[in-house]
């Protein structure tokens, strides 16, 4: 039995900071794209922008569809949102402190 890892917040950052899938995703929150849209909205071959759709489905930031020929892709707006919980949690770990620095090294 195979185990498939869920994607973490690190690894969904990385996938979204390339260049060109924060564009893909760019043009996907404006709504669903078939995969010839998104090669002329970026003026770039099919192949490279399905490798980097490929990175962004790994991430589970964007899901497709097959319809005929072609795939469509649109955004996974759930794991946006809890992207955006889950980091404000990975780096607020405790409380916050907002008086006098104790454990300065200066």
């Amino acid at each position: 039995m195979t185990t498939v890892a869920v994607p973490g917040v690190l690894d969904q950052l990385k996938a979204l900071s390339h260049e060109i899938r924060f564009e893909l995703v760019r043009h996907l929150a404006e709504g669903e794209r078939c995969v010839c849209d998104l090669e002329a909205l970026l003026d770039l071959p099919q192949s490279k922008v399905s490798y980097h759709l490929g990175i962004l489905r790994e991430a589970e930031l964007v899901s497709s569809e097959q319809r005929g020929k072609n795939t469509y892709y649109t955004l996974r707006q759930d794991q946006f949102f809890q992207l955006g919980g889950n980091l404000l949690t990975e780096i607020f770990t405790g409380p916050l402190v907002l008086t006098h620095q104790t454990k300065s090294i200066c």
